[in-house]
């Protein structure tokens, strides 16, 4: 089965060297424009001798014959950013399969890891579903079930758990695709969530929230877009969060004790160990190195 692989950074790059070494055929890549570093997915396939098409150019006509004569079966979506075009779709003929990490119809749209930790979820996954024209709708091929730690961010959910998981869901679904067992389960649209892209508007701090929630807003927006508290009227990014459950005695926000780099902090029904902070424009940090006892972290405006 002839196989296109449409994908970027380090993610994408697994996904065509597992598909490789599980002996299937990867005709062509579609990556992004390049930026100021060589894309890794461009990379492997440039070195492995196989043509790399950019996404963005399959909007014009010659690129796009040029992915045509690929003659693509399947196409396989692995972090794709770019919005590929219904005739890209149409041209291989079992459609496009894509990896989206979360347990769809739960958490449509593209920071579905940032949602499910900002909810408050304790289990999150992965699915492998078939591509249509909306986003993040079509049929499941098939999901796999993780939990979320208390101390999880984005980032470590992401690498230490549904990257390795989702380059294994992709192999195995193009192997049933291949083998023409593939389910196309609906999704019921009754259950669907669907939440705009995480950005700084979504992550400001209300110290007046439960404890809970605001270890969970800075989880979810660890390592991007940072949740926002303001000290002394400027603003500080916080991360690596985990709620210590207690009474702390001290008003919402005070830095209370600061233990190995990393700040206590008051909160509602218990104290927030932060591990990392940044100020507005500088560089991140070890919470000790931007805190102090005796600091209050107020709600952001």
């Amino acid at each position: 089965m002839r196989i296109v692989l449409f994908g970027q950074s380090t993610f994408g790059k697994d996904v065509f060297e597992a598909l490789v070494a599980a002996g299937e055929e990867v005709v062509g890549v579609s990556t992004p424009h390049p930026g100021a570093r060589p894309d890794p997915l461009f990379e492997a396939a440039s070195i492995a001798g196989v043509p790399v098409i950019e996404t963005p150019a399959l909007r014009q006509d010659e690129p796009f014959e040029r992915f045509v004569s690929l003659r693509p079966e399947l196409l396989v979506f692995a972090l794709v950013t770019d919005i590929v075009r219904k005739r890209v779709l149409d041209a291989a003929t079992h459609g496009a399969i894509q990896f989206h990490p979360s347990l769809l119809p739960q958490h449509r749209g593209r920071t579905a890891m940032n949602w499910s930790i900002i909810s408050g979820a304790e289990r999150t996954g992965l699915t492998i579903f078939w591509v249509d024209e909306g986003i993040d709708t079509g049929p499941i091929l098939l999901q796999r079930e993780v939990a979320i730690d208390p101390a999880d961010s984005v980032g470590t959910l992401y690498y230490d758990h549904l990257h390795p998981l989702g380059v294994e869901a992709l192999v195995e679904a193009t192997r049933l695709v291949r083998e023409g067992t593939a389910p196309r389960l609906p999704q019921n649209a009754a259950n669907a969530t669907y939440e705009p892209p995480c950005g700084s508007e979504h992550a400001r701090i209300d110290w007046m929230h439960h404890g809970r929630i605001v270890a969970n807003l800075i989880r979810g927006c660890d390592p991007q877009p940072g949740a926002i508290a303001s000290l002394r009227g400027e603003a500080v990014r916080l991360f690596e969060a985990e709620l210590r459950p207690g009474a702390p005695g001290e008003p919402p926000g005070t830095v209370m004790a600061i233990v190995d780099g990393h700040a206590e902090v008051a909160a509602i029904g218990g104290t927030i160990m932060i591990g990392r902070a940044q100020r507005n424009g500088g560089q991140k940090a070890t919470a000790a190195e931007v805190l102090m006892v005796g600091d209050v972290l107020e709600s952001a405006p």
